[in-house]
């Protein structure tokens, strides 16, 4: 659990350094906006809530990008897990303001 955590919760700078990475000189400049910048020089809060199927994972995704949230689901390869399966494991909504993030998925029990 803690490892595919780390994943979705990573996955947002992940994405927007290699996105943004020169293939020639491998290197990358980002732009943060206000709400991600304070994030990652401050807090780096995370809340972690449970979810209880795949189709849940899926919903709270759609719902969050439908308010213009940052999300990222993550599908684990199942080598290591879940009989090599293909399986939604977990789901990082954010950087975003709390308040923004409450209406997606203030509702869920904490982890």
């Amino acid at each position: 659990m803690l490892a595919q955590g780390s994943h979705a919760s990573a996955a947002w700078i992940t994405h927007a350094v290699t996105d943004a990475v020169d293939p020639a000189t491998r290197t990358a400049t980002i732009t943060l906006d206000p709400v991600a910048y304070a994030w990652a020089t401050t807090s780096w809060r995370k809340v972690t809530v449970q979810a209880h199927s795949e189709e849940q994972l899926v919903e709270l995704h759609e719902a969050a990008l439908a308010r213009g949230l940052r999300s990222h689901l993550v599908r684990d390869s199942g080598r290591t897990e879940f009989n090599g399966v293909p399986t939604l494991t977990a789901l990082a909504i954010g950087p975003d303001l709390a308040d923004a993030i409450d209406e997606v998925t203030g509702h869920l029990t904490l982890y």
